[in-house]
């Protein structure tokens, strides 16, 4: 949900606005009350919606943000496991032949080369798959 109910404090009908209740993480979780034009709501409402056939997934438990580093450290400690070291590759005694060619595509986290490039999209924020008409 973009936003419940609850947090929806006012609607003023003849200046075409909303009133909404909000936290400003920034200053600590702060909660403020802001007022916006009915059309800005709508558009900053939509950018909240998944386009079709797009499931959000939220981490709860031990993989939530504010637990993850934690109890993430704490499984591995029980687990008996530190953090996983790379295996040292033992040094050849004849000498190695020229590197393969590194692929076009990597993944540019874990430096895979099982990428296997489709498409790059431009990032366009705020062109949500459903129409959102605000007039």
């Amino acid at each position: 949900m973009a936003i419940g109910p609850r947090r929806l404090l006012a609607l003023d009908e003849v200046h075409q606005a909303v009133t909404f209740a909000w936290k400003d993480y920034a200053q600590g979780a702060r909660r403020k009350t802001m007022t916006l034009g009915l059309g800005e709501f709508v558009r900053r409402f939509c950018l909240h919606l998944l386009p079709a056939r797009f499931v959000k997934i939220r981490h709860f438990g031990f993989l939530s943000p504010r637990q993850r580093r934690k109890s993430v450290a704490q499984a591995r400690a029980l687990l008996g496991s530190g953090i996983p070291q790379p295996t040292p590759t033992p040094s050849p005694t004849v000498p190695a032949a020229a590197p393969e060619p590194e692929p076009a595509h990597t993944c540019p986290h874990c430096g895979s080369a099982r990428l296997i490039l489709i498409e790059i999209l431009n990032p366009e924020r705020g062109s949500p798959a459903v129409p959102c008409d605000s007039s």
